[in-house]
């Protein structure tokens, strides 16, 4: 992507917080650039430059997902200015701006657009999001089954500006418009212009999806057999609107930014980072910390339980830090691998005992790995001086060895386990972040360390 601030016309406006200076040097710039630019300016200069952009541009700008505060840009805009640009854009992108909008300032616009934007807006907006109807458009291109090609494609060459995407035209059944078949514009271009639309279709079974269809499912739907876009049906087949391959792009990536920051303990961010607020990025990330924190005392308070082994025997508590580390990083790893898992449906809630079976002999096998890596270690260490562990070294050795074994063993099946746990209580299984498995990995491996210890150096220096 190209940076606008590299040309001096534009860096200089930009600098001065002059719109119309800045509006006018970026207007043969790609929107794609212009979202980017926006993107860096304060709301009120954001909302200033796309006031002065040429209209065309402005509604590309407006309708591509990466522009942030598309629905706080288009609430300052003068209501008129904001209902034209509402007309103009994309059904989907129009409604994604309205959605976040205040009910009032969404009133207003509702009342000032056209008679065919506010009825594909009231048709979009009821459908919550995490389902194909939150991200549907209402444009496409569908004719009667008894229409020839040729009238197909003339037909085209008049509407085409006012859809979104021409990908494939949908063919319905002329008494009762439910949908029969869709036929890829190449196809229908190849195709003898003399044949009906339907003749002329793939006699395939054609693949829907309803309009509450989990996201998900028709992102890996479009995903597994290639779609550029899928039709959105109800429950008598009539054709509702498409999810076309870019706003599943769109949709998934999102998603995985979400995902992401979860994982890590944040709660998803709604805005880029530098738009955030200093005061919306505590809040952000208080909570899990607070939790994460709260949950750590638990650790302590293991400890304190051994406080007697950790004075006979202050060795053991060299060992602590690599203990609770390895079985955090382990029960990380399971959650991760299982989450993705999980969210490609490549495997199943009800298939927790065969992820069990199958993480309960890899974490014994990591946990042998790293036990011999850490006896191996303190052997080394004591053979050549670096440290002296005393004359029961080698129970040391072992009593590492078998801590890690125990430890890993545990992280990698709780790790595992915690998703279906969360997700089947109905929440998203990202919530079963790393840092929730390393914090409750601590305390239970605290516990298997001190535990092992005692039962192996019991009678020599506990």
């Amino acid at each position: 992507m190209l940076d606008l601030l590299t040309k001096p016309s534009i860096r200089e406006a930009f600098r001065s917080h002059d719109a119309t200076a800045l509006a006018a040097s970026a207007s043969g710039e790609r929107s794609e650039d212009v979202v980017d630019l926006l993107n860096r300016c304060t709301l009120p200069f954001a909302t200033e430059v796309l006031q002065a952009l040429p209209e065309a541009l402005a509604v590309r700008v407006l309708d591509q997902p990466e522009l942030a505060r598309v629905s706080a840009i288009l609430s300052a805009l003068p209501p008129d200015r904001a209902a034209r640009l509402l007309d103009l854009m994309s059904s989907d992108r129009a409604t994604h701006a309205v959605r976040e909008m205040r009910i009032s300032v969404r009133s207003d616009l509702l009342g000032r657009v056209s008679a065919e934007t506010k009825t594909s807006l009231e048709r979009l907006l009821p459908y919550p999001e995490g389902c194909a109807g939150h991200i549907m458009t209402t444009e496409f291109l569908a004719v009667p089954a008894d229409w020839t090609v040729k009238r197909v494609l003339e037909h085209i060459r008049v509407v085409e500006h006012t859809r979104e995407t021409v990908y494939a035209v949908y063919v319905l059944d002329p008494k009762n418009g439910v949908l029969l078949r869709a036929i890829p514009l190449r196809l229908l271009i190849a195709a003898d212009p003399d044949m009906t639309v339907l003749e002329a279709a793939p006699a395939r079974p054609l693949m829907t999806v309803r309009p509450d269809t989990p996201l998900d499912e028709t992102v890996r739907i479009i995903s597994k057999y290639n779609f550029l876009a899928i039709p959105v049906v109800d429950s008598g087949q009539h054709l509702m609107g498409i999810v076309t391959v870019d706003d599943a792009v769109d949709t998934l990536v999102e998603q995985q930014d979400a995902e992401v920051q979860k994982l890590g303990g944040v709660q998803p961010l709604e805005a880029p980072y530098m738009q955030i607020g200093f005061f919306d990025m505590i809040k952000k990330r208080a909570g899990w910390l607070c939790a994460l924190f709260l949950a750590e005392m638990l650790t302590a308070s293991a400890m304190q339980s051994f406080e007697g082994e950790l004075e006979k025997a202050v060795v053991l508590s060299l060992f602590i830090p690599l203990i609770m580390s390895s079985g955090g990083n382990s029960g990380g790893q399971a959650t991760s691998l299982v989450i993705r898992a999980l969210a490609l449906q490549e495997v199943r809630l009800g298939e927790w005992w065969r992820v069990f079976l199958r993480e309960l002999p890899s974490g014994i096998a990591l946990g042998a790995i790293l036990g011999g890596i850490g006896a191996l270690r303190i052997s080394i260490w004591q053979r050549f001086g670096v440290f002296d562990y005393g004359p029961h070294w080698k129970l040391i050795a072992l009593t590492i060895a078998a801590a890690l074994l125990g430890i890993v063993t545990f992280g990698s099946v709780v790790g595992s386990m915690l998703p279906f746990l969360v997700k089947r209580l109905g929440f998203d299984p990202a919530t079963a972040s790393a840092p929730f498995v390393a914090t409750f990995v601590d305390v239970t491996g605290i516990v298997i360390y001190f535990s092992v210890a005692t039962l192996i150096l019991r009678g020599t220096l506990l």
